[in-house]
């Protein structure tokens, strides 16, 4: 039966964002259950694509993209695919009208990784940020909003602001591994080797920008959606905050954490603010 083979794929894209990302899944946990899979189901797409060209050095990652991406295209016209993270993905895609350029918009940065090293100017760097952040904060206000196309109009904005804020605070705290190990440098007018504190505070001031338009959304999502992503949005701010104090030399030395306990910590702080209606 086809809903073993559904439910044996949802399976697999709640595994891939419980294995791959702590954080991710402490906040998908907290929101509503009627909603919950499907947020497993985009991330388990976007987490897929980008293993693809962070990780699988020994392979041809080019050709391991055009496969995953013709898979994709065929996955929705099909309606199924024998890849079980594509399956859910257009189970998600097709039950809430996510549109085509979404998830194409956010192929097309990840192929940019493949081949691009630096961002040399702002509209190539807000560009890449757009497919590799903004978007998946609107395939996920699709889902949040229940295809409500009114509201996701509303939201747009500041789910796009929330993603940028997400993608920024990441290229931060993997600031290391990405000039080192992958020898890209995302911010653009910014020598990676000789960060300092003006050009980290710049960078900071950008993303508290960001994350100030984010937040004038989350107080307006639907009550199934809004701890989830408050709880998301507390963690990244707590990061943003230990990565303010720590100094440059660091950064480009050691990848900032916060550890699980903290954490646990952001989660009570974020459940009263909820209940106390704060946010």
């Amino acid at each position: 039966m086809k809903a073993i083979f559904d439910h044996v794929s949802r399976s697999c894209s709640r595994e891939v964002t419980n294995s791959y990302s702590t954080s991710f899944s402490f906040a998908t946990k907290m929101l509503a259950p009627s909603i919950r899979q499907d947020i497993y189901n985009i991330y388990g797409f976007v987490r897929f694509a980008d293993e693809i060209v962070d990780t699988f050095h020994d392979y041809n990652k080019e050709e391991l993209f055009n496969n995953f991406e013709k898979d994709l295209h065929k996955a929705i016209e099909d309606r199924i695919s024998l890849n079980p993270i594509l399956n859910s993905f257009q189970e998600t895609v097709l039950k809430y009208g996510i549109e085509k350029e979404l998830y194409c918009a956010f192929m097309d940065s990840m192929r940019l990784d493949l081949h691009k090293s630096e961002y040399l100017s702002m509209d190539e760097y807000r560009q890449y940020i757009y497919g590799s952040a903004d978007v998946v904060g609107l395939m996920c206000l699709r889902v949040f909003v229940k295809g409500d196309k009114k509201r996701y109009e509303k939201l747009k904005s500041s789910a796009m602001s929330l993603g940028s804020a997400f993608q920024k605070v990441n290229f931060l705290r993997d600031l290391k591994a990405d000039y080192e190990d992958l020898s890209r440098s995302y911010f653009p007018h910014v020598d990676i080797s000789q960060l300092n504190e003006m050009n980290k505070e710049q960078i900071i001031k950008e993303i508290e920008e960001d994350f100030r338009k984010g937040l004038k959304g989350i107080v307006q999502l639907p009550v199934e959606a809004k701890f989830g992503v408050y709880t998301a949005y507390i963690y990244y701010k707590k990061l943003l905050q230990k990565l303010k104090k720590v100094p440059s030399l660091e950064i480009r030395k050691r990848r900032i954490r916060v550890p699980n306990y903290e954490k646990a910590g952001l989660l009570a702080k974020s459940y009263i603010s909820y209940r106390l209606n704060l946010i």
